[in-house]
């Protein structure tokens, strides 16, 4: 079976007092569009953590120490052609120097008819 790859989701993780700008951004930018629906988003709370090392400018945190901040994982369908923009959008309005960004690539329901 041949498939054709139109749509992503893309998947961030944001501190809590900063998912209404990433999200707004995100969907500005072209994600979040499902039929005749925009800013389609789910957000689900979860709890982050990371240690920053000697090089790292840290948001959040102290170098060197083991953080847990409270986050929301936000998500967002995304058409292909748009993922660079939303992309950058993202890394330009998100605090966190490297936020954690995945792509996972969607089939279309029409395959399995």
């Amino acid at each position: 079976m041949l498939v054709d790859i139109n749509k992503v989701k893309i998947f961030v993780t944001v501190p809590l007092k900063n998912v209404e700008a990433v999200r707004n951004g995100m969907c500005e930018a072209g994600a979040g569009v499902i039929g005749n629906y925009s800013f389609c988003t789910t957000a689900t709370k979860s709890i982050g953590t990371f240690i920053p090392n000697e090089n790292a400018k840290p948001h959040i945190g102290t170098k060197n120490k083991l953080e847990f901040v409270e986050e929301e994982k936000l998500e967002a369908v995304c058409d292909l052609s748009k993922v660079k923009r939303v992309i950058t959008k993202i890394r330009e309005i998100h605090p966190y120097e490297e936020p954690a960004i995945d792509i996972i690539p969607l089939l279309d329901e029409k395959i399995f008819n």
